[in-house]
């Protein structure tokens, strides 16, 4: 009598979900991330963490945690009108900047999207030219130009320029997303009895919105961290310190009190700190206006 065994060599396992296991293939991948994430976030880190210690502190032990833990600097910078008034004039130049931007920006790539006319290729070309433009080039001319306009020294000496430089980073972004939007969506309107400006207002603008989310989200942080523009335009001008955006505002407030390290890191902090939030809680819909340009 013979008897036959099965061997079960093994049930086929159920298939992990993607990007739940940590791939140990490879490691020099994983590696170089962490050390860029390393060098980008460490000295953001030590300088908030810099901001909660006393200066005799930092220089008992520059790389040390806080010890003892305070909120003295904090209290100190919080407490000056000059923070407040260079948190204002941020807000003005990135708020009028980011808008202006927006709206000049939307305005230009809709024509080069959707209009078709002779030099259309070459302007278009002309604005990704100013991609290789730097401030630092114009800077002289930019210069006697304002004080000729007799916008040197002033707010709206920033904020026109800014746009300017803004406009080819704007119009890259926008024209190929408003050119993945269907031509048959425009004619449907068309028949309908709608006009262009119409079309551009109720249909277009709605679907173009995350493109527009996103250049306003980098006008926007562009101009909060300028440093060279406000310094050639507003430095030398009349305008008190008091009202200078946060980048000179933290220059001048750390060549004043730069025997006091621990209120300047605390000062640095709160000066990073709002565009910083504003760039993390926005940065899905940056990715997915820059994924439609893309795709566009």
């Amino acid at each position: 009598m013979s008897a036959t065994t099965t061997l079960v060599t093994g049930a086929p396992r159920a298939a992990e979900p993607a990007g739940r296991r940590f791939d140990w293939g490879q490691p020099f991948v994983y590696l170089v991330a962490l050390v860029v994430a390393a060098v980008a976030i460490g000295p953001v880190l030590y300088v908030f963490l810099g901001g909660f210690r006393t200066t005799a502190d930092l220089n008992a032990n520059p790389a040390g945690f806080p010890d003892p833990f305070t909120l003295q600097n904090w209290g100190a910078v919080l407490g000056s009108t000059r923070f407040w008034g260079n948190l204002f004039a941020s807000t003005l130049l990135a708020v009028c900047t980011t808008a202006g931007v927006v709206v000049a920006g939307l305005m230009a790539a809709f024509v080069l999207a959707r209009y078709d006319f002779k030099g259309r290729e070459g302007l278009y070309t002309l604005f990704a030219a100013g991609l290789m433009f730097p401030l630092t080039v114009a800077a002289l001319p930019l210069t006697l130009l304002l004080r000729t306009l007799g916008l040197h020294g002033t707010y709206l000496g920033v904020i026109i320029p800014g746009i300017a430089f803004a406009l080819p980073t704007t119009i890259i972004i926008l024209v190929p997303f408003l050119k993945a939007i269907p031509d048959e969506l425009e004619e449907a309107a068309m028949i309908d009895g709608a006009s262009r400006l119409a079309f551009f207002w109720r249909i277009l603008l709605p679907l173009a919105k995350p493109g527009l989310i996103t250049v306003g989200i980098l006008a926007f942080v562009a101009s909060w961290n300028g440093y060279l523009l406000p310094l050639l335009v507003i430095s030398t001008g009349t305008l008190p310190q008091e009202l200078w955006p946060l980048p000179l505002g933290v220059t001048q407030f750390s060549t004043q009190y730069s025997q006091d390290t621990g209120a300047v890191l605390a000062y640095t902090s709160l000066a990073m700190i709002p565009a910083l939030v504003f760039f993390l809680l926005a940065e899905k819909r940056i990715v997915g206006g820059l994924t439609g340009a893309v795709k566009g």
